[in-house]
């Protein structure tokens, strides 16, 4: 097959890539093709590669919001240079793999992780004895994915080293 110069989908947006050809295998099992080919399980694994995908950015999204919760939320100062580090380090893996398609499914997925991400730092506050820190966290997301995937972004009252 002949490249063009414009990077393929499969380069650009792996996950819409994986959608594409799971859709076009399927339209292709329909015309019975007389190929020995398991149909069905390739059709599942190419979706499954997509589905990891998504649910890699989605674990990494909800690990962001924790650590910023409880930068937000926490008096304490340790563990801040931890929690600090491990937001840089999502924000890193999050710039490596999202595309345009995984950013929307992030964007439509925000209000779930949150819930997640809130349920989990207000628990791990509480382990730590700050349970008024844990009632703090915000119902809702404060916070855009724009915000959350900006490297400068801290939350409000914190400097950028993470600091109160």
């Amino acid at each position: 097959m002949a490249r063009t110069s414009e990077p393929a989908l499969y380069e650009r947006d792996f996950y819409a890539w994986t959608r594409q050809q799971a859709k076009a295998l399927r339209a292709l099992a329909r015309t019975r093709p007389n190929v020995p080919v398991d149909w069905q399980h390739l059709i599942e694994e190419v979706e499954a590669l997509g589905r990891s995908e998504r649910h890699a950015v989605e674990s990494q999204l909800r690990r962001l919001l924790v650590h910023l919760l409880k930068l937000s939320a926490s008096p304490a100062a340790w563990p801040r240079g931890v929690w600090r580090a491990t937001v840089q380090d999502a924000r890193a893996e999050l710039e490596n793999r999202l595309t345009r398609t995984l950013r929307r499914a992030a964007t439509s997925a925000l209000p779930r992780l949150y819930a997640q991400a809130r349920r989990i730092a207000a628990s791990e506050l509480e382990a730590y004895g700050e349970n008024e820190a844990a009632a703090r966290l915000p119902q809702h997301c404060p916070w855009t994915l724009k915000q959350l995937l900006d490297p400068d972004f801290w939350p409000e009252g914190m400097d950028v080293d993470g600091n109160r």
